[in-house]
């Protein structure tokens, strides 16, 4: 699952490639099988690549805004207990680094999320994919150099994003206005992506005052959902906040942050998106 929705950053996509996969390893003759892990995430590979290349299309036709699905990282069941693998294993499922991977290539991609996220040597990333070891460094170099050079920085301090989140959700829904914009970078921008189901900004919003406007009007607006209720929950690796309407998911808001202040936030609304976020 961590493969998979790494590799397409859709959470219903993904559960239908691992499914795919045992349907695959069900019907395989195990004893032919030296490496079961190995084995599996090549099938997982190749069916996510084949997925890929086959939602592009409609990616590019979506109505607004494309945002990967946000996904209650739990659910991924692949966190070890290594600290520092921890981290890896989160960084490469933010929102912001899945935003930044689609402008990968397919295979580039594929070799991104085996090498960086899961280690994978150069020689098994090759057999998997049918590529010599040396094709396989050089998409890994040349994907690599992509996602540097557009990587945002943020902050990545847990508990300072919780705080910030906590005091965000205070000041939006008490309508503190200066409250707000003291959370806010000057050049802070909102991504919504609703994809025409789901009322919200079909352009990114930029700036300070647009942004807490934006937000004090939905916190405002939050008696008009059905039986609201706001809860933290981790999103993508980073603490989110999450509206539900009548204990189903509403709405995911996810702050990024830089220098302690709010430099970006994700929201996403459409429906058909939120399926990894249930409680």
């Amino acid at each position: 699952m961590g493969v998979a929705y790494r590799m397409l950053g859709a959470f219903a996509d993904a559960e239908d490639v691992v499914q795919d996969t045992w349907l695959r390893w069900s019907a395989a003759d195990r004893e032919q099988v030296r490496d079961a892990r190995g084995y599996l995430v090549r099938i997982t590979t190749r069916l996510s690549l084949d997925r890929l290349r086959q939602t592009q299309a409609r990616r590019e036709a979506y109505v607004g805004s494309w945002l990967p699905e946000p996904l209650a990282t739990d659910l991924l069941g692949d966190t070890p207990p290594d600290s520092s693998e921890r981290a890896l294993l989160a960084e490469s499922v933010t929102l912001a680094m899945l935003v930044v991977m689609e402008s990968l290539s397919p295979l580039e991609r594929a070799v991104f999320v085996l090498r960086e996220a899961f280690g994978f040597p150069y020689a098994e990333i090759g057999a998997m994919l049918d590529r010599s070891e040396d094709a396989v460094r050089q998409l890994a170099g040349r994907a690599r150099r992509h996602v540097t050079q557009r990587k945002p920085r943020y902050d990545v301090d847990t508990a300072a994003q919780r705080d910030i989140t906590e005091r965000f959700l205070e000041a939006a829904a008490g309508g503190d206005l200066e409250g707000l914009m003291a959370l806010l970078a000057p050049d802070v921008d909102v991504i919504s992506d609703a994809g025409g189901k789901a009322k919200a900004p079909r352009r990114v919003i930029e700036g300070a005052d647009k942004t807490a406007r934006i937000f004090l009007g939905r916190a405002g607006g939050i008696h008009e959902v059905p039986e609201p209720e706001l809860v933290f929950r981790e999103i993508n690796g980073q603490p989110g906040l999450l509206l539900l309407s009548k204990g189903e998911p509403d709405t995911v808001m996810v702050p990024q942050l830089r220098d302690g202040l709010i430099a970006r936030v994700f929201v996403i609304r459409n429906p058909d998106k939120l399926r990894g976020v249930r409680t």
